[in-house]
């Protein structure tokens, strides 16, 4: 009860700050006792029916790339799947929403965009709809959350879809994808380890941090461990949304149709003696193995997202409220690093502290880069990833960022009043990192209906 009070004053003194020169007044705190009162002396009352709250998020299984259940499912098809979905289960009227951004990453762009739109058609989305493709390498899907986010707050519609998707069957291209690179980027230090390998930039941070690899192998356990316990007790079925497909014989070339609803990349058998047989795979000496990183993978996910009051008329369930996002930059050569200070940062913005989140989905792409961001937080373990990570699922570079917007706001959904703030982060390749805060649905839901029920409307 102390820790749920002391959170609640964290909130009330974030919407309504005390200017500096009362500091020399009567020091108080708005009483929680009697929420009603507190509601109507606040004066920024109206922040709760601004509020950006997301009211639905589902996600794809996520399936191994070239091997797995969507290895023959066009990533348009991925993609309408989770269109549809979010308008279907919430009963929304397609025509509401102001606009569709779609995080990806490895297509062409203008190819992508294309089928981003065609997807939307698929997902039957009238003409007037638009879309657009974002790409902040592996925090895309993240991102066209926050632009989203960032579009309702700033009153350029009043409802949109924040999604991602990733065929890495369909596109992945070894090495990268580079046709060329600029000769000057060599006498940049910064643009030269732009072009890095990511599995060199995880060796140095294994080797710069002091990272070893029995860490990336418990690690590793540990994901598929947690991922397999979600997948057998069921926890996952309410985020992720079956896809009617086919899948075609290598050999035969004979279709098979298919229903894909569970992620199939998780090994619940995985352990320390068989990971520690495999070889390092971007140095001799090094530590990254295939085994401790994450997988490539095909998926798509969507949110949908609109404010509190225009949620509350339409009787939608709140899932969760958007309360901030960053950005920051780091060293290219050690890129994974980037959570270690976008999660402060989006903590800051959002008036937390790091202790006063309960729950964390931070993005294993590959195990160096995710322990040392967790030890550097001096986060509880028992608070991150505990239905797995990308090690166990895949990391479908676009779609990543929605997934785990499915995949916390669920799990904290199920934990209830004891779980009021959670956080999805993860690293970004040339040197980046992206964090968001978002609070559980209904943990300020009775602020606002104290609001409404003192006449003060929303």
């Amino acid at each position: 009860m102390e820790k749920a009070t002391e959170r609640q004053k964290i909130l009330l003194r974030h919407l309504n700050p005390i200017p500096s020169s009362s500091s020399s007044s009567i020091n108080h705190e708005p009483s929680l006792l009697s929420s009603v009162n507190c509601v109507a002396e606040l004066s920024p009352m109206a922040a709760f029916g601004d509020d950006i709250v997301i009211v639905a998020a589902y996600r794809t299984a996520i399936c191994k790339a070239k091997r797995g259940g969507f290895k023959d499912t066009r990533p348009d098809d991925l993609l309408a799947s989770v269109l549809k979905a979010v308008v279907e289960r919430t009963s929304l009227d397609p025509s509401e929403v102001g606009d569709i951004v779609v995080g990806t990453v490895i297509a062409p762009g203008s190819q992508r965009a294309m089928e981003c739109r065609v997807a939307a058609y698929f997902a039957g989305f009238p003409d007037s709809v638009p879309i657009r493709t974002v790409n902040r390498q592996c925090s895309s899907g993240l991102q066209a959350v926050a632009d989203i986010a960032a579009s309702i707050r700033a009153g350029y519609y009043d409802i949109g879809i924040g999604a991602g998707v990733e065929s890495m069957s369909t596109d992945h291209i070894p090495g990268g994808g580079f046709n060329s690179t600029n000769p000057r980027a060599q006498d940049f230090p910064g643009a030269r380890d732009c072009l890095l390998p990511m599995g060199i930039t995880s060796e140095n941070v294994a080797e710069r941090f002091g990272v070893t690899r029995e860490e990336q192998d418990m690690a590793a356990v540990e994901s598929h461990k947690r991922a397999a316990a979600a997948i057998a007790s069921g926890k996952l079925k309410d985020e992720i949304v079956p896809v009617a497909t086919k899948i075609v014989d290598p050999e035969t070339k004979a279709e098979k149709a298919i229903v894909v609803s569970v992620d199939d990349g998780v090994r619940p058998n995985s352990n320390m003696a068989d990971l520690a047989k495999l070889k390092t795979v971007f140095k001799p000496d090094g530590s990254t193995t295939a085994g401790n990183a994450s997988q490539i993978s095909d998926g798509a996910g969507a949110v949908l997202l609109m404010k509190r009051s225009l949620a509350m008329k339409k009787g939608l369930p709140i899932l969760g409220v958007f309360r901030s996002f960053a950005v920051t930059g780091v060293d290219p050569a050690v890129m994974g690093v980037g959570p270690a200070y976008a999660i402060p940062a989006a903590a800051k913005l959002a008036g937390l502290n790091i202790s006063d989140i309960d729950l964390f989905e931070i993005n294993e792409a590959f195990a160096s880069q995710y322990v040392y961001c967790c030890k550097k937080l001096e986060l509880d373990m028992e608070k991150v990833n505990v239905n797995g990570g990308a090690i166990a699922f895949g990391h479908p570079l676009g779609a990543t960022g929605a997934r785990c917007v499915a995949t916390l706001l669920n799990e904290m959904k199920r934990r209830g009043k004891d779980c009021r703030y959670g956080v999805i982060s993860m690293c970004i390749g040339t040197g980046m990192g992206a964090a968001a805060v978002f609070e559980r649905g209904d943990s300020a839901d009775y602020l606002s209906n104290a609001r409404v029920a003192n006449g003060n409307g929303h």
